[in-house]
């Protein structure tokens, strides 16, 4: 849900960007905007896209718009066939200069940590969830009745179990479990390694909220370089065939902005991803030992009679455990 309203809130970034400085192309780039941060979406959430596809994709499709609304601008609007032949020629001329690069470098070095911290995270809940319901051998189950119900044979139908007599039992029945930890502590550390690497370029946060300064900058440039880039388009597509048309005005939804300026001013304190992504390992650490210390949280927390009160041994009431009974 964060990564998903971060998705929106730089959509949202990029959409004011062309309604307030390029409002002319706003409604014919709307498309390409709303398709790029979907692509972004789909990548981060494990579909097969790939970031290098559909950033050259953005830019070829904004290229068209660029053409006709900066580089040789008018109230008409070339030919579909004619848009096609520029969109095709935008990798060859690179009206936007390198920044088309920098934006796949920024997104490939962002959206993959930030992808496989996600996998990570599904991967653990997949853990949990497999051991969240436990299936018991036979020995242990009758070890678990003798240590919890025999007492009740007795009338002694409020005592507990021994706590060494608990933790012999419940380790036993748990040693699969146990198994676990190493295992659940190296996967938090790599989770925590992982996190600490995502800042700067390696923060999607980051990336993702400046990408409307990129192509704000790609933009210029290519209305900088106008009269060269407008020879190069008539050499490769010859001159265009127009048909007359009006542009058409900016739809951009002013609640959606009033909402974007809203979350800015929330993210801009100490509501980041980044550091909800620190509040997240900080709270995990604190189950790194989680599996191989279950038996005696469990017996400690719930089972195990406390300490100096008669206890159940596994043959009497005692004051004392100081016999292991056979599991």
């Amino acid at each position: 849900e964060t990564l998903e309203t971060l998705i929106r809130q730089a959509e949202n970034y990029t959409s004011r960007l062309f309604c307030n400085t390029y409002r002319n192309m706003a409604l014919e780039a709307a498309a390409s905007v709303q398709e790029f941060f979907t692509d972004v979406g789909l990548y981060l959430f494990g579909a097969d896209v790939s970031p290098e596809e559909f950033v050259n994709r953005f830019f070829d499709s904004l290229f068209p718009l660029v053409y006709n609304h900066l580089i040789n601008p008018g109230v008409t609007d070339s030919s579909l066939e004619y848009a096609e032949c520029i969109r095709m020629a935008r990798r060859d001329i690179s009206p936007f200069g390198s920044i088309p690069k920098r934006v796949m470098g920024q997104m490939g070095r962002s959206l993959l940590p930030s992808r496989t911290f996600l996998q990570a995270l599904n991967l653990a809940i997949e853990v949990i969830n497999t051991t969240d319901h436990l299936h018991f051998s036979k020995e242990c189950s009758r070890a678990l009745l003798k240590m919890q119900y025999c007492p009740h044979c007795q009338g002694l139908t409020l005592s507990k179990p021994c706590m060494g007599y608990c933790l012999n039992v419940v380790r036993g029945c748990l040693a699969h479990m146990a198994e676990l930890n190493p295992h659940w502590h190296t996967y938090i550390r790599s989770l925590e390694e992982l996190s600490n690497a995502m800042h700067g370029t390696y923060d999607v946060e980051h990336v993702l909220l400046n990408f409307h300064l990129l192509v704000n900058d790609a933009l210029l440039q290519a209305h900088v370089n106008g009269h060269k880039l407008l020879e190069q388009v008539n050499k490769i597509c010859g001159h265009p065939v127009r048909t007359p048309t009006q542009s058409p005005p900016c739809s951009f939804d002013p609640n959606k902005e009033k909402q974007g300026i809203l979350k800015t001013s929330v993210r801009n304190g100490e509501d980041t991803l980044a550091n909800r992504r620190k509040d997240f390992i900080n709270s995990l650490r604190l189950y790194r030992s989680f599996y191989g210390g279950l038996a005696d949280q469990l017996c400690v927390n719930e089972l195990a009679a406390a300490s100096r009160l008669p206890c159940w041994n596994g043959e009497d009431l005692v004051q004392r455990y100081s016999v292991s009974p056979n599991l």
